[in-house]
């Protein structure tokens, strides 16, 4: 109802504005004026509706925008010698110019408008005067779950983001028919929960979406660049194509591959062999961060630990593998002989 009224007193505003402008005639069909006052309120309550389409960010970012290519365009009338211009006259070369960088500043504000809202306006510069910075968790690391333990030992700074479109795909997880992903689902989400309320973690949820982006991945890009925060996966796809698009992402996996301690070739380990490996009589082993170890002539030692010497280091796209040979692999098998039976 209070719009009802509010939108009445624009109208009426209108009107009494135009008449003003254009008084009436005593020709009774002269009702310029009277049209310009409604086409000026109808302007007025389109903009209205449109405004309230958009969420406060973009209004907020177009409104800076637009200031600033008001000052802009003063700037530039300034510098020119309009009076020289002979085409126009100087009040339309000044109405051009606002006109044209208003412009640009209101589409460019409204464009970048997640970066000028309220909350990141107070926590842009912390006490120390360092950038402060919004990293975006992809769904893929939420369910992992290290990211938990990341963010408790305090190595992460800055704003965790957990945008609204990944908490309906961990839901959608979470609601699978399939049980193994119902449980991965549920899982990223009480790993939400501890991050949350784990001290010194700051975690925020983000409305914003993108309706004509259809993939998650490509969503977390889009927002990643609005807000010029760096994405936290371990996904590899969605690794290289946001380097592609110009996006830092911090993977949790080549975290964890650069935190494994350096072996190098003839150090010594222990290791316990768990199955065979592919090629004739080699053992396979992991050490407790799950790096694999291929172990030479270690086949007969399934089920059990083994003192072994690194021969190489092999570092791959998932990680290094390590790869030795057992103690006392050189020395010659033993043979018992074969005890003569009686009467032989």
């Amino acid at each position: 109802m209070g719009f009802f009224i509010l939108r009445g007193v624009v109208l009426l505003f209108a009107l009494l504005l135009a008449v003003q402008i254009r008084p009436p005639s005593l020709n009774p069909l002269d009702l310029t004026g009277l049209m310009f006052g409604v086409a000026a309120a109808a302007l007025i309550f389109a903009v209205e509706l449109q405004l309230r389409r958009r969420e406060l960010s973009v209004v907020l970012g177009g409104c800076i925008g637009l200031l600033l290519g008001g000052a802009a365009a003063a700037v530039v009338g300034s510098l020119l010698p309009l009076d020289n211009m002979r085409w126009l006259p100087p009040t339309a070369w000044r109405g051009f110019l606002f006109l044209l960088f208003g412009y640009a500043g209101l589409a460019l504000g409204a464009t970048r408008g997640e970066g000028f809202t309220l909350g990141r306006l107070r926590s842009a510069w912390r006490s120390d005067g360092q950038l402060h910075m919004f990293k975006i968790l992809d769904t893929s690391v939420i369910i992992d779950g290290r990211i938990a333990d990341v963010c408790e030992t305090g190595f992460l700074d800055g704003t965790l983001v957990v945008p609204q479109f990944v908490l309906r795909e961990l839901q959608y997880i979470a609601d699978s028919q399939d049980s193994m992903k119902r449980n991965r689902g549920r899982k990223g989400l009480e790993i939400l929960q501890r991050i949350k309320k784990g001290p010194g973690t700051k975690v925020i949820i983000s409305e914003t979406d993108f309706p004509a982006v259809k993939e998650v991945d490509l969503k977390l890009i889009e927002l990643a660049k609005q807000i010029s925060g760096k994405i936290i996966t371990n996904d590899f796809n969605l690794n290289k194509v946001a380097e592609l698009r110009g996006v830092q992402v911090l993977n949790i996996n080549m975290l964890a591959n650069s935190l494994k301690p350096v072996v190098l070739p003839g150090e010594p380990m222990k290791v316990f062999i768990l199955k065979e490996g592919k090629e004739p009589n080699q053992g396979v082993g992991y050490l407790d961060d799950g790096t694999m170890v291929v172990v030479d002539n270690a086949k007969r030692h399934i089920g059990r630990n083994i003192d072994i010497t690194v021969t190489s280091v092999l570092q791959t796209t998932a990680g290094k593998m390590f790869f030795g040979k057992s103690e006392g692999a050189d020395e010659p098998a033993v043979i018992e002989p074969r005890t003569r039976r009686a009467g032989a």
